[in-house]
């Protein structure tokens, strides 16, 4: 009996110890690291490296990988590093922040590259003046 009551004391202690990042974090610094997972994310489907993929060339779990994309600020910056060398080898965080890399640069190329149709006639007939 005294054990058990130790232990929930022990699991108490310790939920009212645990912090949320988020939570310590002001809403500024929370939007950078949305803003890192975010060019985290599109660098490495720029690349077309699968997210399981690059979890396991930098020795993360894919959840810590989806934590990292979706900006999670309580990821250790180390993480975040070996993410990125695992995506993209040699860039560093100042390349990434800048966008110089160049799957990035081909990537917003192809997205920004957009087909004309020819208009329908009862668009013609709008236009028509």
């Amino acid at each position: 009996m005294i054990v058990k009551s130790i232990n929930n004391f022990i699991k108490i202690v310790l939920t009212i110890m645990k912090i949320q990042q988020s939570a310590v974090l002001d809403s500024r610094r929370q939007q950078e690291m949305v803003h890192l997972g975010q060019l985290i994310a599109r660098l490495r489907q720029a690349r077309k490296v699968k997210q399981a993929d690059a979890a396991l060339r930098a020795g993360l779990s894919r959840n810590t990988a989806y934590r990292m994309e979706k900006g999670d600020p309580g990821l250790a910056i180390g993480q975040i590093l070996r993410y990125l060398e695992a995506i993209a080898p040699g860039t560093s965080l100042v390349d990434l922040m800048n966008g110089s890399d160049p799957a990035l640069l081909a990537l917003q190329a192809r997205e920004s590259t957009r087909r004309v149709r020819d208009l329908s006639s009862a668009e013609l007939k709008n236009l028509d003046f």
